[in-house]
């Protein structure tokens, strides 16, 4: 692919869509640092939830700084952080999942403890003090003024818990706080307040949120990271796997109703008409992600540095297919069947 940049083919703007899975955004790190090095694209703006967010602000404010390098720099200095604060975390993979090179949590004692207890106790019991130690992590990767300034536009969701709805966050409104909440598993953590409300994780009503980038943005290109498998092959059996089946669905649905609102919007938008233009011209695209299949639930969890850099390094991979693949269509067509979403609906 050809990286090079003239007068005459100024970089074309594209935005993206980050789902949130804890751990497992490290995938997304790795799709991002390729990405960064596509001198034919420019950022537009990201929608982004739980560490989609985290991703979306941490990249933003080290773009500020230092460019596209000082934003490939902000997301390695940001995961090396989270795993090194893993070490101290209880949540550690058990001697046999150890020994036969699994990065599940399933056998972890204190993991299947913490399980069990969380079905019977609140974070309200079990952490009364409201520590979360991603916090000071936060506060010292991003600098949150510097995003009120960015060109890149970020929008976090976030659930408010009162109303069941979505709110969407844009650059001079993310703290910390906003980025908690977006991340903000109910049955881990203590709901987080802001402006009055409390917030639980973005991803139950928009994983990520589509609509801000069709109507605030100038870009026409949607660029969508999943974490979260659409599909998976098989019928989960063990309490443990459906319990993951039916958080994925969980997940996954909101943002399958928002593409194929995409999608009907599409098809019956008016192109004489401003927002129906946009509708209609929307492009997206997808890099397709074959890791997490084979990842459980319990390694969203897992923060320990090698497996972080193994899916740095599947992201990468996958983004490279993607723009071997597709790179030539951003700008002119979508790669990603929308159409296909309307069947049986």
């Amino acid at each position: 692919m050809n990286n090079h940049v003239s007068m005459n083919n100024p970089p074309i703007l594209i935005d993206l869509a980050l789902q949130g899975g804890g751990s497992h955004g490290a995938f997304t790190w790795g799709v991002l640092d390729r990405l960064l090095e596509e001198r034919r694209f420019r950022i537009d703006g990201i929608s982004g939830t739980s560490a989609g967010a985290m991703n979306a602000a941490v990249m933003a404010s080290g773009f500020v700084k230092g460019g596209a390098d000082g934003a490939r720099a902000a997301l390695e200095a940001y995961w090396r952080q989270v795993a090194n604060a893993a070490q101290f975390s209880p949540f550690q993979r058990g001697p046999l999942d150890v020994l036969l090179g699994r990065w599940t949590l399933d056998t972890s004692p204190v993991f299947v403890a913490m399980d069990m207890m969380s079905r019977l106790f609140s974070p309200y019991d079990l952490n009364p003090t409201g520590r979360n130690p991603l916090r000071t992590i936060l506060d010292e990767a991003i600098d949150f003024e510097a995003l009120k300034s960015s060109e890149i536009q970020l929008f976090v969701t976030a659930t408010n818990v009162r109303t069941g709805r979505g709110r969407v966050f844009r650059n001079g409104e993310i703290t910390a706080d906003v980025l908690l909440a977006s991340a903000c598993l109910p049955t881990l953590f203590q709901a987080v307040e802001i402006d009055g409300e409390s917030y639980w994780d973005g991803g139950y009503s928009g994983n990520p949120t589509i609509t801000p980038l069709v109507r605030d943005l100038e870009s026409d290109d949607t660029i969508l990271i999943p974490v979260n498998p659409v599909e998976r092959p098989g019928t989960p059996r063990s309490a443990a796997d459906i319990l993951n089946r039916l958080n994925e669905v969980s997940f996954n649905s909101v943002l399958l109703k928002e593409l194929r609102m995409v999608a009907l919007l599409r098809q019956v938008a008016d192109p004489g008409n401003t927002e129906g233009a946009r509708w209609a011209r929307m492009r997206i695209h997808m890099v397709r992600n074959d890791v997490m299949a084979s990842l459980g639930a319990s390694s969203k969890l897992n923060a320990e540095w090698p497996f972080l850099t193994m899916l740095r390094d599947e992201g990468r991979k996958a983004a490279s297919e993607f723009l071997a693949l597709n790179g030539d269509d951003i700008g002119q067509r979508s790669t990603l069947d929308l159409d296909r979403l309307l069947e049986g609906v």
